[in-house]
């Protein structure tokens, strides 16, 4: 009787130290950035330094250092024992992470206050490293740097609010302007105001309206950093019933936002509509972080509210790559990764590029630069499905993309990008079979998720999903009207009915006359 050795081949599920991480990208050294700031101490730890950033792991202490420094001008003694626990804890979880570069920084409460520097000094012997405190200039420039790695060439002012400060700058694809710091991070802003939200909004609304950015943002975008100020728009997209739970590049027009920070700053917090979303612990510093927000639209005056999940922390690691790695598409970058883990051929991915941007020009279908860049990256991302089972392909696809770490993508493109693969995988355009996401994309752009999607779906079943042979296809005009995609002789055992069924599919689409011929 054989023997099943299937046995044989069985991985060794026993603690080993040597088995490679094959979803982590190779030649990664994980770099880490310990935040001591007014409110909180939080360890992020990313998989490398790199354009796209992605987290390997993120925690936080609400320690409240800046609780009672408005007052007191001292760190609160048990604020300073939970920091220095927190960071002990941090220590030992990036050594066992395999963090080589750690970066400690601290911000408005431990520069600020009487006995800071005796705080700094008992951090950095548990650190055993130097931690950089930033100035307020620092923290601006860095929450700049923040939007300047999370969006594809930024213009507008950045706002990133802490716990002790406020920090405004002016950014744009050229450059940055020149940072201010103003005292009104939530913590410092309830101290001051003795928690009478009326004084709080005078005193928010007097530094506000003085700096010089005031007036800066009409028609401009205002990116907003830090932790208050995402639990507000999570509360706001909980309240909108938002098809898509992600925080980086939500935005929230400026007309009419007016009427939900009044009902956030006047009501109960536990009463609010939607506050489940909300951890208990951000609850309280909610209607401060309204009061600012509310300050920052009367007098910076912008368009639109966008949400920045990047700040001071990735910002600070931006500023230490070289120009070239600064100068590249993040979105792209993070899609080129993704392609890298999980399809079945990152150069057949590559390929698509080209051969989608031949296939758009031969058809005549024009495209604005934006949409050129969502092509790309919707061809890098195009096979990352492939894995799960093939009924649940598209919907698995669509979920990792609507969901993934990606920069540089606002949730029109997140949608697109998701919509396209998703059709990909299930061919149905329906609209019944249209998920949540379809609200977030305009017609055209909808139509364009169809259209690279039927021109995948012809694709791969040519490719098998394999590099090396659609740089020998090509689309010619055909005599007797319409286009043929025309492939060598050598290649044409390729053409068959499925391919040509799918290829219908793709004219109907482009409303055109397409055949298949080898040539």
């Amino acid at each position: 009787m054989l023997q099943d050795s299937s046995q044989d081949k069985r991985p060794n599920t026993a603690a080993s130290t040597d088995t490679p991480a094959l979803g982590r990208l190779p030649g990664m050294r994980p770099v880490g950035v310990i935040d001591i700031g007014s409110n909180s101490v939080r360890l992020v730890i990313y998989e490398g330094l790199a354009r796209s950033l992605t987290v390997l792991f993120n925690e936080k202490v609400l320690s409240g250092l800046g609780k009672g420094l408005a007052q007191t001008n001292r760190l609160d003694g048990q604020a300073v024992e939970s920091a220095l626990a927190a960071l002990r804890r941090f220590a030992l979880i990036a050594s066992q992470a395999g963090v080589e570069q750690l970066y400690p920084i601290a911000t408005a409460a431990a520069r600020e206050a009487q006995n800071g520097a005796e705080f700094i000094a008992a951090a950095e012997a548990v650190l055993g490293r130097q931690i950089i405190i930033l100035s307020g200039a620092d923290e601006a420039r860095g929450a700049a740097n923040g939007v300047l790695a999370g969006f594809y060439r930024p213009d507008g002012i950045v706002g990133d609010l802490g716990g002790g400060s406020l920090e405004l700058i002016d950014v744009t694809p050229d450059g940055l302007g020149e940072g201010i710091t103003t005292p009104l991070g939530g913590l410092r802003l309830r101290d001051l105001s003795g928690g009478d939200l009326n004084k709080a909004q005078s005193i928010a609304d007097s530094h506000v309206s003085a700096s010089a950015l005031a007036g800066k943002g009409e028609g401009r975008a205002f990116f907003a950093v830090g932790g208050t100020w995402r639990n507000l728009a999570k509360l706001h997209m909980e309240q909108q019933n938002y098809p898509l739970h992600v925080m980086h590049a939500y935005e929230l027009p400026a007309a009419g936002l007016d009427g939900f920070l009044d009902a956030v700053i006047k009501s109960d917090p536990e009463k609010l509509p939607g506050i489940a979303a909300v951890s208990k612990s951000r609850r309280a510093l909610l209607a401060y972080g309204a009061v600012a927000l509310r300050s920052v639209l009367r007098f910076v005056k912008p368009q639109k509210i966008v949400m920045s999940a990047l700040g001071v922390r990735e910002g600070f690691l931006y500023d230490q790559l070289p120009q070239d790695e600064q100068a590249k598409d993040p979105l792209l970058e993070s899609s080129w990764e993704l392609a890298m883990l999980r399809s079945r051929s990152p150069d057949h991915a590559r390929e698509l590029i080209d051969w989608s941007r031949r296939s758009f020009e031969a058809l005549g279908i024009d495209e604005t630069p934006e949409e050129e860049r969502l092509r790309v990256a919707a061809c890098l991302l195009a096979d990352i499905g492939w894995r799960a089972h093939p009924d649940y392909r598209g919907k698995q696809a669509l979920s990792i993309i609507a969901h993934a770490a990606m920069p540089a993508v606002d949730h029109r493109g997140r949608a697109f990008l998701g919509l396209t693969n998703f059709y990909r995988h299930e061919g149905s355009l329906e609209q019944q079979h249209i998920p949540e996401l379809e609200r977030l994309v305009d017609e055209r752009l909808l139509k364009r998720a169809q259209i690279l999607a039927s021109l995948f779906r012809v694709t791969y079943l040519l490719t098998a999903s394999m590099p090396g042979i659609l740089d020998q296809f090509k689309w010619a005009q055909d005599p007797r009207g319409g286009f043929t995609l025309a492939m060598p002789a050598h290649l044409a055992d390729l053409i068959g009915e499925r391919p040509e069924g799918r290829l219908q599919q793709f004219a109907r689409i482009v409303d055109k006359t397409l055949r298949m011929e080898a040539r």
